[in-house]
């Protein structure tokens, strides 16, 4: 079981990569395709003028598009067209665009289902949860982060286009995972053989898969809100086939407010299992010291959020911030630090 578990990691891993690249051959087919929907009209007309015998060039407005303006998001530039005269039987660059980013989400929905066997036959190996150490706590949150992204993707399919950041992110930290943090199975220590170890881990492991997903949403927030200001520098450019800003925002919110009070309940939990174990709910160790400096960001970012005052690229830098927080309590802590925390079995 433990070998089979490895060797889905691996499968996934590839996955996740191919999902990756169909989403970027998304990104570019539209990209093309928008540039040669905004020139075709320009040449028809104009030929259409010199074939009338000196009709004037004419000008944006009387093509129908906006002068020096892209379009708000790329869905709109696929959605509809016909092939380009003398395209024959090829399938045109929006349908292919299209195409790539459904197989996109297959590729992810397949990847995230045999990450799920992963941790199932990891677990079964181990005869116990699978969130003994940092490979298994990985695994887990990302197969979150996924799951969610999933269940997202479903109600928003207009959302699609940020599978691109997040399949990167899945890479990355499986990645990781398997090439760093891996570690043979082992019992647990005696420390986490009790029934809290599943109340208190199993809502900190929930509720960093959604920080995880909320942290895409939340860059891509500010990469796109850059762009429609009018940024046309790296990296602002990337954005041009995201969604609104607005949507990207309203996605950061609804996650990250979903997902706080989960966190703080395994905060409480937390603290009630150390009175239970260690004889006090609060002895400023590395990992409690930075779950409360990220419960303090995240509380931040939703007050943040709720303030009219507040700009929403203030917020949504605090949701990032947030992120690196959890990322340093995950890492940081279980590497560069000793404490009563220290499970990360490296």
């Amino acid at each position: 079981m433990a070998a089979l578990s490895d060797q889905l990691v691996s499968i996934a891993i590839l996955l996740y990569l191919a999902a990756m690249i169909s989403h970027a051959v998304e990104y570019a087919l539209g990209n093309g395709r928008a540039i040669a929907r905004r020139a075709a009209p320009a040449r028809e007309l104009v030929g259409a003028g010199v074939a009338a015998g000196g009709a004037t060039t004419p000008t944006g407005a009387d093509l129908g598009v906006g002068v020096g303006k892209e379009p708000v998001t790329g869905d709109a530039d696929t959605t509809t067209g016909d092939a380009p005269a003398g395209a024959g039987r090829k399938r045109p660059p929006g349908q292919r665009a299209r195409l790539a980013g459904r197989i996109a989400v297959v590729l992810t929905g397949l990847a995230t289902v045999l990450h799920l066997a992963a941790l199932i036959t990891h677990g079964i190996a181990a005869n116990r949860m699978p969130w003994g150490n940092m490979y298994e706590f990985v695994l887990t949150v990302s197969f979150i982060g996924a799951a969610a992204w999933l269940a997202v993707l479903w109600k928003l399919p207009a959302l699609r286009g940020l599978g691109l950041f997040l399949t990167l992110v899945m890479v990355l930290l499986l990645a990781t995972a398997e090439l760093v943090l891996y570690v043979p199975i082992v019992p647990l220590v005696p420390a986490l053989n009790s029934y809290w170890f599943i109340v208190h881990v199993s809502t900190v492991v929930f509720a960093s898969g959604l920080f995880l997903l909320g942290a895409v949403p939340a860059v891509a927030f500010l990469m796109r809100n850059g762009y429609e200001q009018g940024r046309r520098s790296f990296p602002y450019t990337l954005a041009k086939r995201l969604p609104a800003a607005a949507s990207l925002e309203r996605l950061t919110f609804g996650l990250h407010a979903f997902a706080f009070p989960v966190f703080t309940f395994a905060v409480i939990a937390g603290a009630i299992w150390a009175e239970a174990a260690w004889g006090r709910p609060w002895g400023w160790d590395p990992k409690e010291v930075w779950s409360f400096i990220s419960w303090v960001v995240y509380a931040g970012y939703l007050h943040a959020r709720a303030t009219p005052s507040v700009k929403r690229n203030v917020a949504a830098w605090l949701a990032v911030l947030g992120f690196l927080t959890v990322l340093m309590n995950l890492f940081g802590v279980n590497i560069f630090f000793e404490g009563l925390h220290s499970y990360g079995g490296l």
